[in-house]
This record gives C-alpha cells, sequence and structure tokens, in this order.
C-alpha cells in the first residue's frame, strides 16, 4: 500500500476528458490539444447524467482544452463550481506530442521497444515518465482535497488518469500500468475501492 496524504478526499470521482479528434487520428497528444468530437460532447453529458444526484459541487479540471470543455459541459448539469488543477494535465509527451506511433517509429527508431522495457520509469523525449506524473498526481489529489466542497470530480486524461486511481487505490507501478481508463466511463473511489458509475 502507497501511504495516502491526510488531504487527499477519501472518495471521489473519476473522469477521462471526452474523445478527441487527434484519438481518432491515433495521435498522442500529451500537453497539446484537439477538439472534442461529437461523441466526445456526448460522452461528457452522459457523464453528467451518471453524476447527478451524487451530491458534487466541486469538479477540478486539468487545464488543458479538451479536459476543461469537459468539465464545463458536466459543471453546468450539475450545478458545480469548476476549479483549473494544473498537475491533472496529462503526462508530458514532449517531442512526440502530435505523432502517431508509426511517425515515431521513423523519427525515434527503437523508442517504442525501449519503453516496453521500462514503461513506468521511460520517459518521452523531452517530457516526463510515469513515475514522474504519479508524482504530480500526488500533489493534484492534496490540491483536490483541500479545494473542494465534498466529495470532488476529477477530469483529466488517459494516463494521468491511471495515476491517480493508483494513488487513491493505494496501488504498486505494475498494477498502475494495468489500469484502463477509457473514455465514457466514471469511476467512484471510496476509501481505496473503484467501482464504475
Amino acid at each position: 500500500m502507497i501511504p495516502r496524504d491526510r488531504h487527499v478526499p477519501q472518495r471521489a470521482y473519476l473522469a477521462r476528458c471526452g474523445q478527441t479528434a487527434w484519438n481518432l487520428e491515433g495521435r498522442l497528444q500529451g500537453r497539446r490539444d484537439s477538439p472534442l468530437t461529437p461523441d466526445g460532447i456526448r460522452q461528457a453529458a452522459s457523464a453528467a447524467r451518471r453524476l447527478a444526484g451524487c451530491g458534487i459541487r466541486t469538479v477540478c479540471t486539468s487545464p488543458l482544452g479538451r479536459a476543461m470543455a469537459t468539465a464545463l459541459i458536466i459543471a453546468e448539469e450539475l450545478g458545480a463550481d469548476v476549479i483549473e488543477v494544473a498537475d491533472l494535465a496529462e503526462v508530458d509527451h514532449g517531442e512526440m506530442a502530435g505523432m502517431t506511433w508509426a511517425e515515431i517509429e521513423t523519427a525515434f527508431p527503437g523508442a517504442r521497444a525501449e519503453r516496453a522495457e521500462n514503461r513506468y520509469g521511460w520517459a518521452f523525449p523531452g517530457g516526463e515518465s510515469y513515475a514522474q506524473a504519479r508524482l504530480r498526481a500526488r500533489r493534484a489529489l492534496s490540491e483536490c482535497g483541500w479545494g473542494s466542497d465534498g466529495a470532488p470530480l476529477l477530469v483529466s486524461h488517459e494516463m494521468i488518469g491511471r495515476m491517480l486511481r493508483a494513488e487513491l487505490r493505494g496501488l504498486d507501478a505494475a498494477r498502475a500500468l494495468s489500469l484502463r481508463h477509457p473514455h465514457g466511463l466514471v469511476f467512484e473511489i471510496e476509501d481505496g475501492v473503484e467501482r464504475v458509475l
């Protein structure tokens, strides 16, 4: 078990931003952005409906446009406040942001194989690793705990979302990397126990 910060909320909800244009193209986004697709907008609206009645008064969101757009759709439906939390931003993909894996293989030969050997510690060139992002996840959870009125909803991204869930559940690196964090799902985690809404 990973020790928990006493300011981390005992109960929190997590959602990934809605699907984007670059998701459809298979492009890594990292800190770069592309707009929500019509499906991405519907995913945000669906998440809001599932969260109705959960008593969420605070939505903490990544500052990236795709997450902010998702958060605003949900917050408007719930009548919740929105707080921008810088540490909820996606893992920094550095020089690979905006590229497909095929483009990466051409520009960075062998990088994918290197990543496979140490997925947790491998850092994107000019970016960060899962291990580095996990430190940000801890800070983000503490900031959300301090800033929220009641159990917060955290709107983030696929890779940082894994680290947030791992922190809330006390998972080690291997179990953290095994998590799936797809579009359209909302997770509730209370006292380390996770369920899908």
